[in-house]
């Protein structure tokens, strides 16, 4: 019998981590003969009463584990935390929230057990979502297979099951800015995918505001690629070339050729123009730098990833 690790990363989720639990172990029933099923709740710092609704139903169910963070760490963190202590076949990654389809279940095993080493879940479209955040989202994806050697799907979400050498690969990771399923985009191996529309969430709000899902985006751009890095230097490459034409342009056409339109420009407005274009060159290079120097920062210090009060295991 193979063993199924189902890890659910939790934030202020009491409401939710029973019925939850509820849909798991529907599933779970007609798949028990074949799958022995393990339930490993994160509870990520959560301000309410989370870690009673998940300590109830561990005291009921010796399948259920929990991990308590001693604060918030976000989502990424809690998801490594979960594959960190996978002992698995394989393991599933699946929201608190019951946005991501329980039911499905069954066909991410399908695919695991017809070959694929992950499965992904693609969202399809998520009525819940801004315009806004529908256009970030869309952008972001442009920007990121552009500049990273990772293929990132559009729409791939943490909804996923990984088998065990995936599991192990994975671990192997070092780096505190993180974003999970690019990493495991990163790794490779077999995959297939799973289409589903997401459900409603039943109660609570997103926990990840724009800000949180801006600096998430930041941190992938910045540890997926060095392009971002590279662009200052282009930039203040290409900025050289233009100031210097520019400037020969209005030398030559005004003092010695007398052209009309460089003859415009006054000496105070020729060099602020310059001087204001070369310090927000200036600026957006020490500002793309200093994502790198935050980043190598973080790593450099060594920090765990991650702190708990209390485990069950």
């Amino acid at each position: 019998m193979q063993s199924i690790l189902i890890v659910v990363p939790a934030y202020n989720e009491e409401k939710n981590i029973p019925l939850l639990y509820g849909e798991l172990k529907k599933v779970f029933a007609p798949l028990r003969d074949s799958y022995a099923f393990e339930i490993l709740f994160i509870n990520d710092g959560s301000c309410d009463n989370t870690l009673g609704e998940i300590e109830k139903l561990a005291e009921i169910d010796e399948h259920v584990k929990y991990l308590d963070f001693s604060r918030n760490f976000g989502k990424e963190v809690a998801s490594t935390a979960g594959l960190n202590n996978c002992q698995a076949d394989a393991c599933l990654m699946i929201d608190s929230d019951l946005q991501h389809p329980v039911e499905l279940i069954p066909q991410f095993l399908e695919k695991w057990q017809a070959g694929a080493e992950v499965v992904v879940g693609i969202r399809k479209k998520n009525k819940s979502d801004s315009i806004l955040k529908r256009v970030g989202s869309t952008f972001f994806y442009f920007v990121i297979n552009r500049i990273s050697d990772v293929r990132i799907v559009p729409n791939a979400t943490d909804f996923r099951l990984l088998d065990k050498k995936v599991v192990e690969e994975f671990n192997r990771f070092s780096e505190t800015n993180r974003m999970t399923r690019a990493l495991i985009d990163w790794l490779g191996f077999r995959r297939d995918y799973l289409y589903f529309e997401a459900n409603d969430r039943v109660n609570g709000t997103a926990s990840y505001s724009f800000w949180k899902l801006f600096g998430l985006a930041m941190n992938s751009f910045v540890s997926l690629s060095l392009m971002p890095l590279k662009l200052a230097g282009y930039l203040g490459a290409v900025i050289t070339l233009i100031a210097g034409v520019s400037g020969f342009y209005i030398l030559l056409g005004k003092y010695f050729l007398h052209l009309p339109l460089a003859s415009t420009f006054s000496d105070s407005e020729n060099l602020a123009i310059l001087i204001l274009f070369l310090v927000g060159i200036m600026l957006t290079s020490i500002g793309l730098i200093s994502f790198y120097v935050a980043n190598i920062h973080t790593e450099v210090i060594r920090r765990p990833m991650y702190v708990t009060r209390k485990r069950k295991l």
